[in-house]
């Protein structure tokens, strides 16, 4: 990593650099903002998702997509958990004394913006107002078109708070520089500069990618856009500007300060890169910044996959009344420990690991809307599969692989038993009837059942039988086992407590079904308590890389 040389005075703080995410990429969860205060001093203000009053669902998947090298089109809809459940996360964040938190509120009304200001304010050290969004109806944009409006917000949060105020502005206006100065009138201490570009539309076999339809554009293809609004707002006003939109080199940060920007942010830029490799990304931006170079963008992924491949149903084999295995008619290619997403267009998609690769199968269990209409998919039916994503497992020569598996969970460990063998699968269900694929995983491992009701296998929960089993081994043959647990997370817990016991924590890698939604990293859905994200940095993430994240 390299060494900040110097710092810089931003609305009275002083900073490490003059670099920034914009709200809702990456840091999008507490957990994950603890991490790069700790990793990524580079990343001077950090700004939050954007919140709101009450607790908003948003939209469903797919809410982020990739239409051209390095240009993408989302529509998440705002979600958030609301301000006072947001105010409670905050209290237990602490911002260190040379970085800025700014963060991102919006409202349906001018009492709206007040009340969640008031509730964030204690915890912030900037606040910035979302009059930018351009696909969530009611707000966002449909307040920032309008000069009157964007002043009238401004003025009432200033008025209700006692830090600096930024409002967001939209590029989807025909004079930037009105808006600007009507921000200015109200009160702003800065103005950040721009939200996503549109609303666009994308479509991929003949039907919407996003489930809202319409998304805003961002990426490289808005850099131009970028710099022109920063440009025109910054000859009009004597705010700081924050800059955004299209950024992804050392030379668009250059080029933003160049046009008036005081603060850059880089966004899309950072689609599909580990938690290591935006720390990383950020190391080189800050060294390319220092010494006049422009090798940073090398660590960016401008070909990050997101395109769908047509799949037919072949057969729908039901387990029980809700779980269902579904075989389609071609093979994917896919690693143990990667997975996909599976679209149906109108209804939206889901991630799921691959049960087996040639032909292509998954596993469903009934949970929600999305899974209930797979289970009735019937044969000669088309679906999307995108992916793969995530990090291929990788246990040594040497290992004996035990997975420990729950759910839908036996198909990551599965894969891993039959590509790698010298393994043994715990499989874990209520009833024997719950039980699948159990001659498939006796064919490349040793199988271990249990249930709940004792109707098959072992008479108990399946960790209870690993823990009979841990008892059995050597240390020599303790030494050498690499656990891989998936599947609840209840289950998943239990499981490493068990194993902690018997082994130490660099021999557990655990899958556990957090939400995800983007599956390139982008939106923080799936953020795990130590700040990974489940879908670029697992989903079999290191028990001990937690416990040391835990500690540092």
């Amino acid at each position: 990593m390299s060494v900040l040389t110097q710092t810089m005075e931003f609305l009275g703080k002083q900073i490490t650099s003059p670099l920034t995410i914009p709200s809702g990429i990456v840091a999008t969860a507490v957990p994950i903002i603890k991490y790069l205060f700790r990793h990524a001093p580079q990343i001077g203000v950090m700004t939050t998702k954007s919140i709101g009053l009450e607790p908003r669902a948003g939209y469903r998947e797919p809410v982020y997509s990739q239409y051209a090298p390095g240009c993408f089109v989302n529509a998440v809809g705002l979600t958030n958990p609301g301000a006072k459940a947001c105010a409670e996360l905050f209290a237990d964040l602490e911002v260190p004394s040379d970085r800025f938190l700014l963060t991102s509120i919006f409202g349906g009304s001018v009492a709206e913006f007040v009340a969640v200001a008031r509730l964030l304010a204690p915890f912030s050290d900037g606040l910035e107002l979302n009059l930018s969004c351009p696909h969530a109806k009611g707000y966002g944009m449909a307040m920032g078109q309008d000069p009157d409006l964007v002043e009238e917000i401004t003025a009432a949060v200033k008025a209700a708070v006692d830090i600096p105020v930024i409002p967001k502005l939209t590029p989807n206006v025909e004079d930037i520089s009105i808006i600007a100065r009507a921000a200015v009138a109200g009160g702003a201490d800065a103005i950040c500069a721009i939200n996503t570009v549109g609303p666009g539309y994308f479509s991929a076999h003949g039907s919407a990618v996003l489930s809202n339809g319409l998304g805003g554009l961002s990426g490289k293809g808005i850099l131009p856009l970028g710099l022109k609004c920063v440009r025109e707002i910054a000859s009009v006003v004597d705010v700081p500007v924050i800059a955004c939109g299209g950024a992804g080199s050392a030379d668009d940060v250059r080029e933003y300060l160049a046009a008036g920007a005081s603060i850059v942010g880089v966004g899309s830029a950072l689609t599909g890169m580990s938690t290591d490799q935006v720390v990383d990304y950020f190391d080189g931006l800050e060294r390319d910044l220092e010494t006049q170079q422009n090798t940073s963008e090398k660590r960016v992924q401008y070909d990050v996959d997101m395109g769908f491949k047509r799949v037919q149903l072949v057969e729908n084999q039901r387990i029980t009344d809700d779980i269902s295995i579904l075989k389609f008619d071609r093979a994917i290619n896919i690693q143990p420990g990667e997975f996909i997403f599976l679209w149906i267009p109108g209804l939206g998609e889901k991630p799921f690991s691959a049960l087996t690769d040639n032909p292509f199968t998954l596993v469903v269990i009934d949970l929600g809307e999305f899974t209930h209409k797979l289970m009735d998919l019937q044969p000669g039916s088309e679906a999307y599969v995108r992916g793969p994503y995530g990090q291929p497992a990788q246990p040594s020569e040497d290992a004996h692989i035990i997975g420990v598996a729950g759910g839908t969970g036996l198909a990551a460990v599965y894969q891993l038993a039959r590509d790698f063998g010298n393994a043994e699968i715990f499989m874990g269900a209520r009833t024997a009837q719950r039980l699948y694929f159990v001659d498939e995983c006796e064919a490349c491992s040793t199988a271990h059942l249990a249930t709940d009701d004792g109707s098959r296998g072992f008479h108990g929960l399946v960790t209870e039988l690993l823990e009979q089993h841990l008892k059995t081994l050597s240390a020599d043959e303790l030494r050498k086992i690499v656990f891989y647990n998936c599947g609840p997370a209840p289950m998943v817990h239990a499981a490493v407590a068990v194993q902690r016991r018997f082994c130490a924590t660099d021999q557990i890698f655990s899958s556990i079904d957090y939400l995800t939604k983007c599956g390139v990293g982008i939106c923080g859905a799936c953020a795990a308590p130590d700040g990974r994200r489940l879908c670029v940095d697992g989903p079999f993430l290191s028990e001990a890389l937690f416990e040391d994240l835990s500690q540092s």
